[in-house]
């Protein structure tokens, strides 16, 4: 639940620019939410703000009853690894390692044993066709292959919430398609999807529950008002 949330960069300086502006919103668990909007309409910075990466400049966020907004960076990082998994617009994979490495790098900090780690790894990538892959440098996969890793490295700590940015701009249709396939097995598992994105493809899919448009910042429509 985000209550009166405003993200401002620069504050007090003359290039101060507020992305976010009063913002209120509860979302549901094991439910599929879209933000729609051009660029610019704060749908990245609303969703860095609520899977903890951003803070913002005031207000709130609650997460099953616990208030995430006032947490030190230390325990806010431990909310973001263990609830949060991060589906980037440009995958944000690390150049020169294998697909097998990229994935096991969030569960690092986890504290587990490297052997657990790469099982489950491995097991992830099986799981989204991959596997095959797996000790491919990740420069050496198409743009799908790509996705298919950042979803299993978004996934490795078993997350509650998943994040996408953005997740089919640089997809053709039938990638962006085999993407919502993707999507409905995690929501199937009762998993919370949150999606920024601007493709009718996404919104107007039936594994949307909900759309919430907006504009300069502000939540201005949701559901029917803002549908097609």
């Amino acid at each position: 639940r985000l209550e009166k949330i405003t993200k401002t960069f620069n504050a007090g300086r003359p290039n101060a620019f507020t992305a976010l502006k009063d913002i209120h919103v509860a979302l549901d668990s094991a439910a599929t939410t879209v933000f729609k909007g051009p660029s610019g309409s704060g749908k990245t910075t609303l969703l860095s703000v609520i899977g903890c990466m951003s803070r913002p400049t005031s207000g709130r966020i609650w997460l099953a009853g616990r208030e995430l907004s006032s947490l030190p960076e230390r325990f806010a990082a431990n909310v973001r690894r263990e609830t949060f998994g991060f589906v980037f617009q440009n995958y944000q994979l690390i150049r020169g390692l294998s697909v097998l490495e990229n994935v096991m790098v969030p569960a690092y900090p986890t504290g587990k044993k490297h052997w657990m780690i790469r099982q489950r790894a491995l097991g992830l990538l099986a799981r989204l066709g991959i596997d095959s892959k797996a000790r491919y440098p990740v420069e050496h996969l198409s743009g799908g292959e790509q996705q298919r890793t950042a979803i299993a490295r978004a996934l490795i700590n078993d997350p509650e919430v998943i994040v996408a940015d953005e997740p089919t701009a640089h997809l053709d249709t039938e990638r962006a398609r085999r993407f919502l396939r993707d999507l409905w097995d995690l929501k199937k598992q009762g998993k919370t999807i949150l999606i920024a994105s601007h493709d009718p493809l996404i919104f107007d899919s039936p594994l949307v529950d909900r759309v919430i448009s907006m504009r300069d910042g502000r939540l201005v429509a949701e559901d029917g008002d803002c549908r097609g």
